[in-house]
């Protein structure tokens, strides 16, 4: 394997490898900041350059894009409020406080450095323990992705904020909207009265691109009416190193190791992806933290539990993806063509055919993290300035970038009215005080646990009783329940606190 692991890197440690590495990156990052943009379109966009690109070449290039995407969303989510991707989601609840609160160095250089350590994790995890995780994770049916569903539904009432009632109805609007469209095993039609654009779904780039940024950008926009600097930023940006000191980060090591974790393992599993990673890991740093009630005020470990966990998800991706041949989201889906454009057959022999282009896809993902790390600490400084531009020149042309990548997902002007209407109605449902978080679990976790529900019970002939049978899914099914008695025992020791 070490033989290996040097063949790879002496491949990819050539001028031009690693300038496509780098411009991968570059773009990855653009992708990854501009609402509404994702890996998947940046993957997309660069697909017919890899056709005249050597099969090294062409592989680094898109891990470069990769490792770029992954990251990239934290720019906007720290600085504006609006995550760029869905990874990034859970960055906004301390990230962009840090940044009111005069320490959007700090947040950044946070951001950076844990992204950099969770993707350095995930691929030694990718590196040296692929196959036995592969092994794992294809033991998986239905049932045991309904259990793994379920456990991260009850997500809801550790970021349901002051309110777990609001917190709660947050979560069933967000099942509500995800349930529209066609149904999943038999496609019956539900709430969609007849509109042939309704039968396919609300697009998720749609709904959350819509639900954070357009909101965000129609609540700053009220907040510059009246602010003398037109909603600008004032600020005299210094940073030493990454902004924070070496206690802060040593402090955070236990953190960064249960993110990892939590990022690497639902990365293996197919369908659920980072953005589902950055909450789920969120949430659980925060419930073992000593302080929980601090995180969404802007404290580092926030940031550190998102940015780490929605890297390490990119790695764990990989790993049913190489080892399998089954992509976890889009981008991956798209990766497979890039492999098979080459003529690499990611699966169970792609180890024994292609060992050699295994190890350069190890090593390019390598060399894109340590790319990634440093262009961001170059740009950092450039990427706070952004909050020197008057919001009434900066707000429409980010909504006009949502607009675009709204309708690049699917080449619908529909997909842009729900944008819109999304937009209205995150604005309104924030300044009723109804967490957004939720909402989101509930529209990307909502529809995982019927479609898995429903198969489950089909491949039992109905007979629920089956599904505590299987231990992984009893060991989910008992998480759940601790989860729930947990969070209830908080919630009364708080309301005991506040009495």
């Amino acid at each position: 394997m070490l033989e290996m692991i040097v063949a790879g890197f002496l491949s990819v440690f050539t001028l031009k490898t690693i300038m496509l590495i780098v411009a991968g990156v570059i773009l990855g990052i653009v992708f990854g900041a501009v609402p509404g943009l994702n890996t998947a379109m940046a993957v997309a966009l660069c697909l017919p350059i890899t056709y005249t690109l050597d099969a090294v070449n062409g592989i680094a290039m898109i891990m470069g894009l990769f490792i770029g995407g992954a990251s990239g969303g934290l720019i906007s989510a720290i600085l504006l409020n609006i995550p760029g991707t869905a990874a990034s989601i859970a960055t906004t609840f301390d990230g962009y406080p840090l940044m009111k609160s005069g320490q959007a160095g700090k947040a950044l250089g946070a951001g950076i450095v844990y992204s950099f350590i969770g993707g350095f994790l995930s691929m030694l995890a990718l590196i040296f323990i692929a196959p036995i995780l592969s092994e794992l994770a294809i033991k998986f049916s239905p049932i045991e992705y309904f259990a793994v569903a379920l456990f991260s539904l009850t997500l809801m009432a550790t970021l349901s904020g002051k309110s777990m009632v609001k917190g709660l109805i947050s979560g069933f609007m967000g099942f509500c909207i995800a349930m529209v469209g066609t149904s999943p095993i038999d496609l019956t039609e539900r709430f969609t009265y007849g509109k042939i654009e309704l039968m396919s779904g609300f697009s998720m780039i749609a709904v959350l691109t819509g639900a954070f940024a357009i909101a965000e950008i129609l609540k700053s926009a009220k907040e510059s009416m009246n602010s003398p600097t037109g909603g600008a930023v004032v600020t005299d940006f210094t940073i030493k190193g990454f902004g924070f000191s070496l206690k802060e980060f040593f402090s955070q090591t236990g953190n960064c190791i249960k993110a990892a974790v939590v990022g690497i393992l639902i990365g293996i599993l197919p369908g659920i992806g980072a953005g589902t990673a950055n909450i789920v890991a969120y949430t659980t740093v925060k419930n073992t933290s000593k302080y929980p009630e601090k995180f969404g005020t802007g404290i580092i470990d926030g940031v550190v539990a998102s940015e780490t966990a929605n890297n390490a998800s990119v790695g764990g991706a990989l790993i049913p993806l190489l080892t399998l041949g089954i992509p976890g989201d889009v981008a991956s889906a798209l990766l497979i063509g890039g492999l098979m454009i080459h003529g690499i057959s990611p699966g169970p022999m792609l180890f024994a055919t292609n060992a050699g282009l295994v190890y350069t896809i190890f090593a390019a993902l390598m060399l894109a993290n340590v790319a990634m790390i440093i262009l961001e600490y170059v740009g950092m400084r450039l990427f706070v300035k952004v909050l020197a531009v008057k919001k009434y020149a900066l707000l429409p042309i980010i909504a006009i970038l949502c607009c675009v990548g709204a309708y690049g997902a699917s080449n619908r002007v529909f997909d842009c009215i729900c944008l819109i209407f999304f937009g209205i109605y995150g604005y309104v449902m924030s300044n009723l005080k109804f967490p957004l978080a939720p909402m989101i679990i509930g529209f990307i976790l909502g529809p995982m646990a019927e479609t898995n529900l429903r198969r489950g019970i089909m491949a039992v002939d109905g007979n629920i009783w089956m599904f505590f049978t299987r231990p992984i899914a009893v060991c989910f099914f008992a998480a759940t329940i601790i989860s729930v008695v947990m969070t209830i025992r908080q919630r009364r020791k708080e309301a005991r606190r506040n009495a």
